[in-house]
């Protein structure tokens, strides 16, 4: 049994605020394939103001961050599960802390560059598509890309003050910071407010070989995690995209960014097996579209499995745009 105490002197509010209202579950894709509203943001909050809640719960989250924007109470309910994952002893924890060891004790080498792109795990892991990205963004990869503090931050383990000085050396003299991975964008623009630190994929729909390409009949996939924690700008963002281009978007009604992927914190670890076809399909499902447009490799991988139809990444898509 956890107890829990609200801090009178935070200006976020929790989940004692929370109502029950049930409206994050009308976005939460956790809810949409099990159902089961312990595993669901307003579980997590009805347990903790009983006392109590399991890892299942905790675990379960995505944090697709979709619950942030349409909570009435203003509760930063992705916050609440991370700060959650903290008080556990993840069984991962481990190997993490020996990985950011690791990468601490190597030598920093600062390469001053004006502009330094923080790729996924998922570029890095498809070099054609890294080499694409740089290429056309004309910026070089940072030196320390940050894997293991990405993970550490999904999976709640504590960083090391060494490992996160060594992280943020090479990042101090760069005044724009691009940045694949949604949670660790928002982390950095706590610790670095006076950067100009943004998504890959709103840098790359902003390349203008890329407005170039796209068209009415396309479905543009928005990485969700970006999207949702800074979701009052991107939201005008995107509508000024969708106006100029008429490209529809992975949007509900409420223009919350449905994910392409859901994955618990185990299959992010890889534990589990991914499940995602279920999701992918849903996104597609009821759509007349020729083609689908995705920032998020991830995403790319994932409905290129359900589709039968073209699915390019923004970085593509400009090299194709070319050919035409």
């Amino acid at each position: 049994m956890w107890g829990f105490v609200k801090n009178a002197f935070t200006s976020r509010r929790d989940h004692a605020d929370c109502s029950g209202c049930s409206l994050c579950l009308l976005v939460c894709p956790v809810w949409r394939k099990t159902r089961d509203i312990t595993l669901t943001p307003h579980g997590r909050s009805k347990a903790m103001q009983h006392g109590d809640i399991d890892r299942a719960a905790i675990d379960h989250c995505s944090l697709c961050g979709a619950c942030d924007p349409v909570c009435p109470e203003q509760i930063d309910v992705s916050g609440m599960t991370l700060k959650l994952r903290r008080r556990l002893v993840h069984p991962e924890a481990p190997a993490l802390l020996a990985r950011m060891e690791e990468m601490t004790a190597q030598p920093i080498t600062t390469k001053h560059a004006p502009a330094k792109l923080l790729p996924d795990q998922a570029l890095l892991d498809h070099p054609e598509m890294l080499s694409r990205v740089t290429r056309l963004l004309g910026m070089p990869v940072a030196e320390d890309e940050g894997m293991d503090i990405a993970m550490a931050l999904e999976s709640g383990v504590v960083i090391p003050a060494e490992r996160m000085q060594r992280f943020m050396a090479p990042l101090r003299g760069t005044m724009r910071i691009v940045v694949a991975n949604g949670l660790l964008l928002k982390h950095l623009k706590q610790v670095l407010p006076t950067k100009n630190i943004v998504s890959l994929g709103e840098t790359l729909s902003g390349h203008e070989e890329v407005r170039r390409s796209l068209r009415a009949s396309d479905l543009y996939v928005i990485e969700s995690r970006a999207y949702h924690s800074d979701y009052q700008r991107l939201v005008k963002y995107y509508d000024g995209l969708r106006v100029d281009h008429g490209c529809s978007f992975n949007l509900d009604l409420q223009r919350i960014a449905i994910p392409a992927t859901v994955r618990s914190l185990p299959q992010r670890l890889g534990a589990m097996p991914h499940d995602d076809d279920s999701q992918a399909r849903w996104v597609l499902h009821g759509r007349n579209i020729a083609r689908i447009v995705v920032e998020n490799l991830e995403d790319c991988i994932a409905l290129a499995k359900v589709s039968n139809i073209p699915v390019v990444h923004l970085a593509e898509l400009a090299e194709d745009g070319a050919r035409d």
